[in-house]
C-alpha cells in the first residue's frame, strides 16, 4: 500500500490522478496508524516551508515518518516536500527540517542570474549525476516541470540530477530509503509517470542498498 501523507499543503488531486493513469492504488491519509501500515511513502507539499513545517509538528505526523524511514520504507518527497527532509530551510527565517537528509534550502536568487525570473517556472532537462532506481525508465536530458523560488544545496551525497537554470539547482536527491524531486511528476507529463511507476517498483532492500552505495 501507498500512502499519500496529507497534511494540509499538497496537490492532491493532481498526484491522485497521475497514480491512477498508471494504473496504480494509492491512499490519501493523515493517520499515523495508516503510514505505519505503508509499504511506501509519498509527502507532497506546496507553499511555505515553515507552514507546512508546522503542520506536520502539529499533528506529530513528522516522528512518524522520522520512525518509518529509519525502518527502511521508502519515501519520495515532491517539491516542497523534498524540501522539509532536509536539514534546514532558510526560507523567510531559519527553520528546522525533517533532517533525512545532510543540506539545506536557500533562494534561488543568490545563484542564478539576476536577470531571470523568479520563481522558476517551467520545463527543463535533467541531468544526471550518479545512478539511481527513481530513473530506470528515464533517458539523460529528458524534461520535467518545475515551480519553485528555493532550492536544495550543500547535498552533495544524495544528489542524483541538476536541472540549469543560469546555475545547476538541484532537481533529485537520493539516499538511503528516501528519495526526492524538487520539479513535479505529476504536472510532468509522461516522463513524470515513469518516475511514479519507477518509485512504485523500488525494492527496500535492492534499491536501498544500491542508493547508499553511490
Amino acid at each position: 500500500m501507498t500512502v499519500i501523507i496529507d497534511y494540509g499543503v499538497g496537490n492532491l488531486f493532481s498526484l491522485i490522478s497521475s497514480f491512477e493513469a498508471i494504473g496504480a492504488e494509492v491512499t490519501v491519509s493523515a493517520s499515523p496508524d495508516m503510514i505505519r501500515k505503508a509499504d511506501r511513502l509519498i509527502l507532497p507539499g506546496v507553499g511555505a516551508f515553515r507552514d507546512a513545517r508546522e503542520k506536520l509538528m502539529l499533528s506529530g505526523l513528522d516522528k512518524t515518518i522520522i520512525e518509518e524511514v529509519g525502518k527502511g520504507k521508502p519515501l519520495l518527497g515532491i517539491c516542497l516536500g523534498m524540501q522539509m527532509l532536509f536539514d534546514k530551510s532558510y526560507e523567510y527565517g531559519e527553520y528546522e527540517g525533517l533532517g533525512l537528509l545532510r543540506g539545506e534550502v536557500r533562494p534561488i536568487a543568490e545563484v542564478i542570474d539576476p536577470a531571470l525570473k523568479i520563481p522558476h517556472i517551467g520545463w527543463n532537462a535533467l541531468h544526471f549525476t550518479r545512478p539511481s532506481p527513481l530513473f530506470r525508465y528515464l533517458n539523460e536530458g529528458d524534461y520535467v516541470y518545475f515551480v519553485h523560488s528555493y532550492y536544495a544545496c550543500g547535498c552533495e551525497d544524495s544528489l542524483i540530477a541538476t536541472a540549469d537554470y543560469s546555475h545547476p539547482l538541484t532537481a533529485a536527491v537520493s539516499h538511503g530509503s528516501v528519495y526526492g524531486c524538487q520539479f513535479h511528476p505529476e504536472k510532468s507529463g509522461e516522463v513524470g509517470l515513469k518516475i511514479l511507476r519507477a518509485f512504485l517498483e523500488i525494492d527496500p532492500v535492492k534499491d536501498t542498498e544500491r542508493s547508499t552505495v553511490c
